[in-house]
């Protein structure tokens, strides 16, 4: 793999892209209904690359969390299917007016969507994301750069080869879809420079893959955060319903970013608290790294100040007594990586305060974390959740795959 190698995919997409931008909604639906039947048609062709990813994994000793992102099962490549089946029924946000007016000369002006162009994603271990992407991104419009991690190499080849297929007997140019060639960072680094014929780059993935592409790309980027999500369990909380929730967002599935990681409890509600939510977690599998309030209790780890930073993306969670809601917000404040963060509380009071004065991408009120999903919200599969505060913030959809254009339109206006 050259830098030539990677430009060159680059300048295939840019051309592509001109055309997708012009394709009507029903043909990138029939190219993405195409999709979602090539998968599962093909199904023992990606497991099959898949199985080939997982027990490198294995043999490298890759940890377990690490390894059921990258693991796809028949249930989940139904999932990815069903996902571009999802996303071919959204409407298509290309054209659509956001705002429109007479001026007071006459002219007419609107602002309407219109698709990015080239999206590169780079993105760590989950290869379903390959899929999800090529959805999204082809709805919207938008050809798409696909560089995901050496880990995921075969699956990731596998998968872009059906979709591939799927668009051009669809009667799309397949280069709509691509895999960025090599595995090496010089891949990534070259992806990263390609100024001018990749119009956005979206990194999805852990802390260290993030920075990496904020601090050295050249083209502009959609940050996409690490989960630090927290949990506060406030003095009028129902017991039983932070017991569910608590539970729910760090358990149901450890390895994404929107499982909790921190644990806040008011010392008003310790006492009663404390001794089952660190018997439910415990029994769930999970250790505590908690402040003194929770270390007296069997089991638990005494927390340091990196466990309150910390996305574990496995069954561990930080756990802490604090003196209020002041003290829940400032610790928030302090450690929170502004994805989601959630109170349970029976005083409308206490919850308004904390949906103003927490500033993340999603703000829950007796709900557990685990709903910040662009499935969960009805946008179809999403790209990715951004925690940025630029173009777009939480759960990325088809709408915050484009920008927009004016167009203005007079009758020899001049002046």
């Amino acid at each position: 793999m050259s830098t030539q190698d990677v430009l060159d995919a680059a300048r295939r997409a840019h051309e592509a892209s001109h055309g997708l931008a012009l394709a009507t909604r029903a043909q990138k639906d029939a190219a993405l209904l195409a999709m979602a039947a090539a998968l599962l048609a093909r199904w023992s062709e990606v497991l099959d690359a898949n199985a080939d990813d997982v027990a490198r994994a294995e043999a490298d000793g890759t940890p377990a969390n690490i390894v059921d992102r990258l693991r796809l099962t028949p249930q989940r490549l139904e999932d990815m299917a069903r996902g571009l089946r999802d996303v071919a029924a959204l409407p298509d946000p290309v054209g659509e007016v956001v705002r429109g007016s007479t001026l007071a000369n006459g002219l007419e002006l609107r602002q309407v969507r219109v698709p990015f162009g080239v999206v590169g994603m780079i993105y760590e271990a989950r290869p379903n994301v390959t899929a999800d992407a090529a959805g999204i991104c082809l709805k919207s419009g938008n050809a798409v750069l696909l560089r995901g991690s050496s880990s995921a190499r075969s699956s990731n080849a596998a998968v872009v080869a059906v979709l591939r297929d799927a668009a051009a007997s669809a009667g799309l140019d397949p280069d709509v879809v691509q895999l960025v060639p090599g595995d090496s960072h010089d891949s990534v680094k070259a992806l990263m420079r390609a100024r001018g014929l990749v119009d956005v780059l979206i990194p999805r993935g852990g802390a260290g893959l993030i920075r990496s592409v904020v601090e050295e790309s050249t083209v502009p980027v959609i940050e996409t955060g690490v989960g630090n999500c927290h949990v506060h369990v406030d003095a009028a909380a129902d017991l039983d319903k932070a017991l569910a929730i608590v539970l729910n967002a760090k358990t149901q599935r450890t390895s994404v970013c929107n499982a909790a990681e921190s644990l806040l409890v008011d010392a008003a509600v310790a006492d009663r608290f404390l001794p089952r939510v660190v018997e439910a977690l415990r029994g769930a599998g999970v250790t505590v790294h908690g402040d003194e309030r929770f270390a007296a209790y069997d089991g638990v780890v005494a927390a340091t100040d990196d466990d309150w930073g910390e996305e574990y993306l496995s069954l561990d969670i930080s756990a802490r007594v604090v003196a209020g809601l002041d003290e829940a917000i400032a610790h928030i404040r302090r450690w929170s990586s502004k994805h989601s963060d959630a109170i349970v509380t029976e005083d409308q009071a206490a919850a308004r305060r904390f949906v103003a004065e927490v500033d993340s991408a999603a703000v829950l009120v007796n709900a557990s974390t685990r709903f910040t999903d662009g499935g969960e919200f009805g946008f179809g599969a999403e790209i990715g959740i951004s925690t940025q505060k630029l173009h777009a913030r939480g759960p990325m959809g088809l709408p915050e795959m484009t920008s927009t254009k004016y167009v203005v339109v007079g009758d020899g206006h001049v002046r």
